[in-house]
């Protein structure tokens, strides 16, 4: 009998795989070295479902250097636990995934379709099973419902989509030649300094994303407030009080706006015009990954990273599509009754989708974006098999509304403007009335339907203003980047990817290069995007990195090859490290001093020791590795400590606490929500009820006597 491999990217993908294709739905599950493998059966042949966990293959060195030599230009492909040891277990899965290629007829990659899934795939058929990539085949999916797998299965393509492997392979390998050379340089120059380590980084895509958030960090820090006075002023009718808006938005001076007060102040306003007004809006375009992910970090919180690992469950469930798509387009081959069929029978959207059902035609309203790959993202219509944790219940939620909202009828709205004057004065009262809801009823609680109700007047009629002011305001400085609008801001100048985006931010936050929600540049990020703007400039700026993004597209296409890619880039970076590296001492002395200040300020508290009054600061305990808040004024006798929690980057942030006023502490996990806390509060309350974060209790009194405090700036590395 026939006997052929799958290779899937995760192991609930392959469990799912192995699922639909088993004739009874029941496939064997095997676990050797704690790597699962399914065998599925059918009359025809016997399949072997395995998986990877995400990429086993990596790029590496040619030859074995230090991992303080640079630069570096031969690389190779090698597999990932030989390169970094945090990886080591991947060398069983290769192992296996190389012995059940041994007895298999047929290879097939049924990793998630896009470039990464094919490269995963390309690198795991070529390497580990020998060659098989040459005669492998392809199976695409945009969703793991059994159905379309089975589906996927009968229809295979022949052979593996070589152009989207030659474009993740050349993108691997740029970010491998810039992130080595560029990222062992920084750290190093710094490292000679003997200031002490700390981990630096910049790349093709970091580099040019911190420069945006560096350069509004400069244009806030350069902004200076300019006076200007605003014209508040009420109206009363019928009990009933309206906001007045005065012709003039800002008006420059005091003696203007005071002259408007007098002249308007207990005066009569008549009413010299209406305006009304039907405005339709079309329902909002199905979710692409970065309209989802904005969505969700707007109506949710949650980071574009920790959105895309949500959706990314829920795929692997069969309960959505696959996210990493920059689609906005819904192909009528997914099935539009029968989704909403299977949304219909889960009781919360019965009525709404039932509506959607009745109608004689669904034609969604779509967006302009597409994606050769992958739809935008849709729920498959499946009920979840489990209890959804609630951050998966409401992205689930999200995305069905959204997808329902889709195919409805625009919403209605009529705009009302009256103008009212008192010569040579004018006001204005606006008003907005929903005379037909359409796609707001399918789209709550995520659309907004405020209405605003003007007073009964006619032209001609008269009322008094019931209050007059002018109120002094300062213009405010540009808003900060948020993770989600710095994530849109890189898919607008085209840099990085969209499965790669998010996962840029959360590593400008593990390096401390920016910090907050409402994201601030760090002293360290000002030092490192002034010293690369001044030495390479080339490297932090976007339109390079969109071209090499637009290059890399072209491959997909075959409009040009990897290699020339690679050899024009190299082209480019060959001559800025041997400058770089000519100015080595200068650079890593300045982010030596950067590197030393920063750590000191981020490990040490604002608010004075309750004790003693001297400063507190995060130290780390040289005995027992824990981590804890402990007083500089250790050495006078003063023994106050408070716990931390011991995971994730910790920083100190500017918020204190509600109850007692001691700075809040954040800790960041990759892949986690940031965790907030007091640990003043904290180390008041016993274990049972505390809530905040897990931490390690304090070092007691005899381990502080042995343990000698030090400064933070040598005990601490690399929180």
């Amino acid at each position: 009998m026939m006997q052929t491999l799958i290779v899937c990217e995760k192991p609930d993908a392959a469990a799912r795989v192995a699922r639909a294709l088993d004739e009874d739905g029941d496939p064997r599950r095997i676990e050797t070295q704690g790597v699962p493998v399914y065998e599925s059966r059918n009359r025809h042949e016997t399949i072997i479902v395995c998986s990877a966990l995400g990429h086993l293959y990596a790029v590496d060195s040619k030859t074995h250097t230090s991992r303080r030599y640079y630069p570096v230009w031969d690389f190779e492909w090698k597999p990932k636990h030989l390169i970094d040891k945090k990886s080591a277990r991947l060398g069983r899965w290769i192992q296996i995934i190389s012995s059940l290629a041994e007895k298999a007829d047929r290879y097939i990659n049924a990793c998630d379709y896009d470039v990464e899934g094919s490269l995963i795939g390309h690198t795991i058929l070529r390497y580990a099973c020998r060659g098989a990539d040459s005669k492998a085949q392809r199976m695409k999916f945009s969703t793991m419902t059994e159905k379309e797998l089975k589906s996927a299965y009968k229809t295979l393509a022949p052979q593996l989509d070589i152009q989207l492997v030659e474009a993740g392979r050349t993108r691997h390998e740029l970010d491998w030649l810039y992130g080595i050379n560029l990222s062992r340089l920084l750290t190093e120059s710094a490292l000679k300094q003997n200031r002490g380590y700390s981990t630096l980084s910049t790349g093709r895509v970091q580099g040019p994303t911190l420069k945006f958030v560096v350069d509004k960090e400069e244009e806030i820090q350069c902004f200076t407030p300019t006076p200007f006075w605003t014209i508040d002023a009420t109206l009363t009718q019928n009990g009933q009080e309206y906001t007045l808006e005065y012709e003039k938005e800002k008006i420059s001076t005091l003696a203007e706006a005071e002259l408007v007060v007098r002249d308007c102040k207990n005066c009569i306003l008549e009413v010299e015009s209406t305006e009304s007004r039907n405005i339709q809006q079309s329902p909002p375009y199905p979710f692409d990954l970065s309209t989802l992910q904005s969505e969700a970090y707007r109506h949710f919180g949650y980071t574009p990273s920790r959105t895309l690992a949500l959706a990314e469950k829920l795929y692997l469930e069969a309960l959505i599509s696959y996210p990493r798509t920059s689609s906005q387009k819904l192909p009528p081959d997914i099935g539009y009754s029968e989704i909403l069929h299977g949304i219909a029978s889960m009781a919360q959207y019965r009525t709404l989708a039932t509506k959607l059902t009745l109608q004689n035609s669904l034609h969604p309203n779509q967006g302009p974006k597409d994606d050769p790959a992958h739809p935008a993202v849709y729920p498959t219509g499946e009920s979840p098999k489990r209890a959804l944790i609630q951050p998966e219940a409401n992205l689930l939620n999200l995305i069905i509304k959204r997808f329902m909202s889709a195919f409805a009828e625009p919403s209605l709205r009529e705009s009302s403007k009256l103008t009212l004057k008192k010569d040579p004065h004018r006001f204005f009262l606006r008003g907005t009335r929903l005379l037909r809801e359409g796609w707001i009823q399918f789209y709550r609680p995520y659309a907004s339907d405020e209405s605003q109700n003007l007073p009964d007047l006619k032209v001609g009629d008269k009322t008094p203003i019931t209050k007059i002011q002018a109120t002094p305001k300062f213009t405010e400085p540009p808003p900060r980047y948020n993770p989600s609008s710095l994530l849109r801001k890189m898919e607008e100048e085209n840099i990085g990817t969209k499965a790669t985006r998010a996962e840029i931010i959360e590593i400008l936050y593990r390096r401390s290069y920016i910090k907050n929600i409402r994201i601030e540049a760090t002293p360290l990020a000002l030092k490192l995007i002034n010293l690369l703007n001044k030495y390479c400039p080339l490297i932090i700026d976007p339109a390079f990195t969109a071209n090499l993004e637009t290059a890399m597209d072209n491959i997909q296409t075959l409009q040009i090859t990897r290699s020339h890619v690679i050899a024009e880039t190299l082209d480019h970076l060959r001559p800025i490290m041997l400058d770089l590296i000519a100015r080595e001492d200068e650079i890593g002395s300045q982010l030596a001093e950067a590197v030393v200040s920063q750590r000191i300020a981020r490990l040490t508290f604002d608010y004075p020791c309750p004790q003693c009054g001297s400063k507190l600061k995060i130290i780390r305990s040289r005995t027992s590795g824990k981590r804890f808040i402990g007083c500089t004024g250790y050495q006078n006798g003063c023994r106050f400590t408070l716990p931390l929690p011991q995971f994730g980057n910790l920083s100190i942030t500017q918020t204190n606490c509600k109850i007692c006023g001691f700075q809040l502490v954040q800790a960041r996990t990759k892949g986690r929500r940031p965790m907030t806390s007091c640990a003043r509060c904290y180390s008041n309350k016993t274990r049972a009820n505390a809530t905040e974060f897990p931490t390690a209790a304090a070092p007691s009194a005899a381990q502080q006597a042995t343990d000698k405090l030090v400064e933070a700036t040598s005990l601490v590395k690399d929180q």
